[in-house]
């Protein structure tokens, strides 16, 4: 494991066209679910331990913003992945700017709306208008350090050894099933007035977090 590491941070590692929009869906895909656990588990704690709630707009369990901050780390940090802390510190400002220009943008245009509030949340020490907080954004430092070193290697080491056909099928085939949700909640069903996954989750009794 040690030389598998020294060998992913050292080395040079080119792949085709391809193979690298494969190795991008899954980090897509996987940064997405890692988001939907991590608040699935926050807000549970957050919420007094006494029900679980489902996060996210869409039927399956992927947040999309988590998914764009892993894009954008990856490509503005994997070229320090010799120097981790670098790497903390760039995710740690470029989650920060995304979060709060995402937050304050559906504000805006929203009329109000939020999908997270940290004036209302715990460990929400150096909160800014409810948009991020201290806590909010050492995590994602700490979860670009995951990204870079176990989730970025681990993509890399199946580009690798898994027959490259069978690779991009499942890779694309996974990230094109989440893109196909998010936009059919995001936009279709918004256009032809059509029930959301909010919608009918409510309807069975899920449990959505509610912001003032």
């Amino acid at each position: 494991m040690k030389e598998m590491y020294k060998k992913y941070v050292n080395e040079d590692h080119s792949f085709d066209k391809a193979t690298m929009i494969g190795i991008i869906c899954l980090i897509i895909v996987i940064s997405g679910i890692f988001g939907f656990i991590y608040e699935f588990i926050f807000y549970y704690f957050n919420g007094g331990m006494e029900k679980f709630y489902w996060r996210g707009g869409n039927f399956l369990p992927w947040i999309n913003i988590y998914a764009i901050g892993s894009f954008f780390i990856y490509f503005l940090t994997y070229k320090y992945r010799k120097k981790p802390l670098k790497v903390f510190i760039i995710s740690l400002f470029i989650c920060g700017i995304l979060e709060y220009i995402s937050g304050l943008g559906m504000y805006i245009i929203g009329d109000g709306f939020r999908c997270w509030d940290y004036n209302s949340e715990i460990l929400n020490f150096g909160n800014i208008n409810g948009f991020i907080c201290l806590r909010s954004v050492l995590f994602f430092g700490l979860s670009s350090l995951l990204l870079i070193y176990l989730i970025v290697p681990f993509c890399f080491y199946l580009a690798k050894k898994v027959n490259k056909r069978l690779f991009l099928i499942i890779s694309i085939s996974l990230c094109t099933i989440i893109l196909v949700d998010e936009i059919y909640n995001l936009l279709i069903a918004r256009i032809f007035d059509l029930p959301r996954a909010s919608f009918i989750y409510k309807k069975l009794g899920f449990n959505y977090v509610k912001f003032k």
